[in-house]
C-alpha cells in the first residue's frame, strides 16, 4: 500500500505551531514510506474563512519546508460531488430527509434543560427528581429524527436537511495508532447532518469524501478531532468505503499544563520566523513535542525522515517549552554555513542600521565567534552591533569610570601602540597590550577596562584582540580619539 497524508487546515486563522506539528508529522509519515503528502484548505465556512489566512497556512508550510507533493485542494471547490455523495446514502437507506426545523429543535433543547433545572427545585422527593432527570435526558440525548425510519414530510414544500441515519445499537470503534482500541456505543452519536436546510455539505461530510477521493490512507491529525472520528466512520459504511487508519495526537499544552495559549506562546508560525527563529530549529523542535526515538533529542529533517512513524507519538500532552527551543536554535544557527547564516542576518541587522560594505566585511569576520552568541537571529543582530556602534552617547556608569582620570593616559599610550604596529591582527594585538602591561607593570583587568569602554561603550562584545582585529585600524583610532582631550 503506498501511504497518502493531509493536513487539512481551514483558513479562519493563521497557521499555529499546533497545526505546523501536525503537517510535520504527516509530511514525515509519506516521507518515511516513500508515499505522498496533500494539502487540503478546509473553505467551506465562508463566513470566517480568508484568503489572506490561506496565503499565510502556504506561507508558513513553505517557511518550514513542508511542501505537499501535489497541488493544494480547496474543499469549497468539491461541493457538487460531496451533495452527489449525500444523495447516493439517501438512495442507498443509510441517509434521508430530516423535516425538522431550527426552532423545532432548540425548542426540544430548550425543554431539556427546563427538566434538568426543574429537578433541582427543592421539596421534591428522590423519585420525582429521578423522573425530571430521564426527561432531561431523553430531550438532550443525541437527536434521533422521527423521519429516519420513513414518516411521511409534513407537507410537499418543507424544507428538510439530509441527515445520515445513524447505526441503531451496538458500538463504533476506532483502532487508533496512538490511543489504541477505543470504543463509544451508537447511542451517543446522533443523525448526523450531511446537507444543510440551503443544499450545502457540512463539515463532517466533505471532510469523509474528500478523504476517500484524495486516496488518504493515514489521517494523523489532533486529539481535539477524535470525537468526530466516531461520527465519520458510519460515512464511510453507509458509502461502504475503506476506513483509513486512524491516529490522533493529544494536543501541545503550556508550562503550566493547561491548554496551549498566547500567553504561553502560541502565536503563528511566521511569527517564530520573524522573532528570528531557523525553520529547521522550528521543525527539530516541533518533533519533539510528542514524538520520540531512543534518547535523540535533535534531528536534522533527513535523519527524521528515516526513522519517523506512529509507533513514536506519545498519549500524553507535550509542553511548549520556550526555552528549550532557544536551545535547539542555537544548535542549528552554530551548524549553518557562514553563507547562509550571514544572509539571514542581514536583514536583521538592516532593521538596526545601514549595512555598508565596511560593516558587512566586519561581519565576515566576526560571525565564526559571534554565532556563538545569542539563540535567536534577532539576538544574534543585537549581539554584533559592536561592529558598528560605539555607544559612545549613551556610556554606562561603569565604562565612563573606565574613561575618566589616568585611565585617559593608558587609552592614549594604548592608541600610540596600535597605530605604530604594522598588523592589527589578533595575534599582533595581544602582543601589544601584554607588552604595555608588562612594561607598565600594569594587569589587564587595569589596561582592558578604558580600552573596551573607547571601543564598545560598554556594549557586549568578544575579547579584545579580535574586537580591534573584525574593526580595523581606522575605526579603532576614530573611536579612540572620541574620548581623548583634543
Amino acid at each position: 500500500m503506498t501511504i497518502v497524508t493531509r493536513f487539512a487546515p481551514s483558513p479562519t486563522g493563521m497557521l499555529h505551531i499546533g497545526g505546523a506539528r501536525t503537517a510535520l508529522f504527516n509530511a514525515l509519515l509519506a516521507k518515511r514510506h516513500k508515499g505522498t503528502f496533500l494539502l487540503r484548505v478546509e473553505d467551506t465556512d465562508k463566513a470566517r474563512s480568508t484568503e489572506e489566512a490561506a496565503q499565510a497556512i502556504l506561507e508558513g508550510l513553505g517557511w518550514l519546508g513542508l511542501t505537499p507533493d501535489e497541488a493544494p485542494t480547496f474543499q469549497s471547490e468539491n461541493a457538487e460531488r460531496h451533495v452527489e455523495c449525500a444523495l447516493e446514502m439517501i438512495e442507498r437507506g443509510k441517509a434521508f430527509k430530516c423535516y425538522a426545523t431550527p426552532e423545532e429543535l432548540q425548542a426540544r433543547r430548550d425543554a431539556g434543560e427546563a427538566k434538568r433545572a426543574e429537578a433541582k427545585a427543592d421539596g421534591l422527593s428522590d423519585d420525582a427528581k429521578a423522573s425530571l432527570l430521564a426527561e432531561a435526558n431523553a430531550l438532550l440525548a443525541p437527536y434521533r429524527s422521527p423521519w429516519r425510519d420513513g414518516a411521511a414530510a409534513p407537507r410537499t414544500d418543507a424544507p428538510f436537511t439530509v441527515r445520515l441515519r445513524a447505526p441503531d445499537d451496538g458500538q463504533i470503534t476506532v483502532n487508533d495508532g496512538v490511543q489504541g482500541e477505543v470504543s463509544i456505543q451508537t447511542r451517543e452519536i446522533d443523525d448526523l447532518i450531511l446537507l444543510r436546510a440551503d443544499g450545502t455539505p457540512t463539515y463532517m461530510l466533505a471532510v469523509v469524501v474528500d478523504d476517500h477521493d484524495m486516496g488518504v490512507t493515514h489521517v494523523l491529525r489532533g486529539d481535539d478531532h477524535f470525537r468526530n472520528t466516531y461520527r465519520q466512520i458510519p460515512i464511510y459504511q453507509a458509502m461502504e468505503w475503506e476506513l483509513p487508519e486512524f491516529a490522533h495526537v493529544p494536543l501541545i499544552h503550556g508550562q503550566d499544563g493547561a491548554k496551549l495559549s498566547k500567553r504561553h506562546g502560541a502565536l503563528s508560525t511566521l511569527a517564530y520566523r520573524d522573532m528570528g527563529y531557523l525553520p529547521e530549529a522550528m521543525n527539530a523542535y516541533l518533533l519533539r513535542l510528542g514524538w520520540s526515538h531512543g534518547d535523540q533529542e535533535i534531528f536534522s529533517m533527513d535523519e527524521a525522515t528515516e526513522v519517523f512513524d506512529i509507533s513514536g507519538l506519545n498519549k500524553a500532552p507535550a509542553r511548549l517549552d520556550l526555552e528549550k527551543l532557544g536551545d535547539v536554535n542555537a544548535h542549528f544557527m552554530r551548524a549553518a554555513s557562514h553563507e547562509r547564516l550571514k544572509a539571514l542576518l542581514l536583514p536583521e541587522i538592516a532593521k538596526l542600521t545601514d549595512v555598508t560594505d565596511a560593516l558587512e566585511s566586519r561581519l565576515d569576520s566576526a560571525l565564526p565567534t559571534l554565532k556563538e552568541r545569542g539563540t535567536t537571529l534577532l539576538e544574534m543582530a543585537e549581539a554584533c552591533r559592536f561592529l558598528w556602534d560605539s555607544n559612545a552617547d549613551n556610556l554606562n556608569k561603569k565604562a565612563r569610570k573606565a574613561l575618566s582620570g589616568d585611565k585617559l593616559t593608558i587609552l592614549s599610550d594604548l592608541r600610540e601602540a596600535l597605530d605604530q604596529s604594522e598588523s592589527l591582527g589578533i595575534e599582533a594585538v595581544e602582543a601589544i597590550i601584554d607588552s604595555y602591561c608588562a612594561a607598565h607593570t600594569l594587569s589587564m583587568g587595569q589596561v582592558g577596562p578604558p580600552l573596551r569602554a573607547a571601543l564598545t561603550g560598554g556594549l557586549p562584545a568578544p575579547d579584545l584582540a579580535p574586537v580591534i582585529a573584525w574593526l580595523g585600524r581606522d575605526e579603532v583610532l576614530a573611536r579612540i580619539d572620541r574620548h581623548l582631550p583634543a
